[in-house]
């Protein structure tokens, strides 16, 4: 186990940065009117299992998402700037209002689509190997608790949440992190695409 966790390599600074990139990407609080939505149309979310199956689904792909890519021939380098055009087009999303990908409308909201793809979809997933690509593993395992945590309290409080911050505290919030997350694929992408040649 040694081997997997080091705790001399706890670092505050990795995991604010880990958690805030998964918290842009994750973009709980911009996704509550989807979760309003869900919980009108379904009568109920079932937020502790939603939470838990995708804090676990992301703790398994950090661990083996790489042996994945090693097994196709890809490397976590390829893989992150990969991740980074893709952490790029999130945060246009976010900052332009404009949608990109539109996933087929849901019909259930237990484990999807609130754990999977919302939580922890493709975008969460690119992020955690290009944080695996520069950080050590056991921040981004305290990251993805932190907002797995943060993710659960959303999935509670929806509701109130949605009538404390209203539509333009939401979008607010959403074109914050939208630069943030623009401004941390382009370092992403600087940083990985110099291992490549």
């Amino acid at each position: 186990m040694s081997s997997i966790l080091d705790f001399d390599n706890f670092s505050l600074k990795q995991i604010t940065t880990s958690s805030m990139i998964l918290f842009a990407v994750i973009d709980i609080v911009g996704s509550i009117p989807i979760i309003i939505g869900l919980r009108n149309k379904v009568g109920h979310i079932q937020s502790e299992k939603a939470s838990i199956v995708a804090g676990i689904m992301m703790v398994a792909f950090l661990f083996v998402g790489e042996e994945i890519l090693n097994l196709i021939g890809i490397d976590v380098n390829s893989f992150a700037v990969a991740g980074a055009f893709i952490i790029f087009f999130l945060a246009l999303e976010m900052i332009l209002g404009i949608t990109l990908y539109k996933d087929d409308a849901p019909e259930t909201a237990s484990i999807i689509p609130l754990a999977f793809p919302m939580i922890a979809g493709a975008g969460t997933m690119t992020s955690l190997l290009s944080l695996r690509a520069e950080y050590h593993v056991e921040n981004i395992i305290v990251a993805i608790i932190i907002n797995i945590i943060f993710v659960y309290l959303v999935l509670k409080s929806s509701r109130r949440i949605e009538k404390v911050l209203g539509a333009s505290g939401i979008g607010i919030i959403r074109k914050v992190f939208g630069v943030i997350l623009l401004a941390i694929a382009v370092k992403l992408f600087a940083t990985n695409i110099n291992q490549l040649f």
